[in-house]
């Protein structure tokens, strides 16, 4: 191990001078395109408790949006989503049960969104809440599967979840939830997302700082400090590249008389 680049966590760390005071940014996805779709329901059901504690939210139509690699990554709807998760602090993510899993449509929608797009990373940081709906028993598959991706995507997925059994039971002909403790835990998933968010939006890249990627940029240094030696060349003062490269800082060498 390193010890230089080895950083004790500590309180002050931790503390925001000047913490954000804009509305807590919110991206809702669901994962059915059903006429009367539950999980949209369930969606735009929490968008409203959102919207009540102060969050700004938005959701994303999946309707048009092509398979993955299957259409170019210019494609209106792909542009759209990437947007919309570059704009987001937080994400919903809520998903049908089918066949023990969430849907291709879910899984198409987490797929579109890179890991990384040139030095940002538009999920890394953000907060993340896991919702499904199921037409038979309560079941926790789906919640299960988009909290594994919400860790590869390296979000900050929140403990709470919700999972509503027999869907079809649970909202009246218009579209909104009937009161039930399937809708109060949903009232406390978005309670608790807005409160993780607001805890940590600010402290995403320090909350995620790892020592692996500390030392891996360590090396890359290295490595190009011994480019420079072996080349005869040093690097300039206050950089990191090679001393007489352009665009580094460094004067060129005097032109001789």
């Amino acid at each position: 191990m390193n010890m230089d680049l080895l950083e004790v966590p500590t309180p002050d760390r931790l503390t925001v001078s000047a913490p954000s005071r804009h509305r807590p940014r919110l991206l809702l996805l669901y994962g059915s395109l059903r006429e009367r779709s539950y999980s949209r329901l369930l969606t735009f059901e929490a968008a409203r408790l959102l919207e009540a504690l102060g969050a700004e939210v938005r959701i994303f139509n999946p309707t048009g949006l092509p398979l993955p690699d299957d259409a170019p990554e210019t494609h209106p709807k792909v542009s759209e989503l990437r947007e919309l998760a570059t704009w987001s602090e937080g994400m919903v993510w809520c998903s049908p049960e089918r066949h023990g899993a969430m849907t291709g449509i879910m899984k198409s929608q987490i797929d579109w969104i890179p890991l990384s797009t040139g030095s940002v990373r538009p999920t890394q940081g953000k907060t993340l809440a896991v919702m499904q709906v199921s037409g038979g028993s309560q079941s926790f598959n789906a919640v299960n599967q988009m909290r594994v991706l919400g860790r590869w995507m390296r979000m900050l997925t929140i403990p709470n979840q919700s999972s509503v059994a027999k869907a079809f039971t649970e909202f009246t002909e218009d579209g909104r939830m009937k009161p039930s403790p399937f809708y109060d835990r949903v009232v406390d998933v978005m309670e608790e997302l807005v409160k993780f968010t607001l805890l940590t939006r600010d402290l995403g890249p320090y909350l995620l700082d790892r020592y692996s990627e500390r030392k891996e940029t360590a090396a890359d240094l290295a490595e190009r400090v011994d480019l420079a030696a072996a080349t005869g060349c040093t690097p300039a003062a206050g950089t990191t590249g090679c001393g007489c490269a352009p665009g580094n800082g460094a004067q060129r060498p005097p032109v001789k008389a």
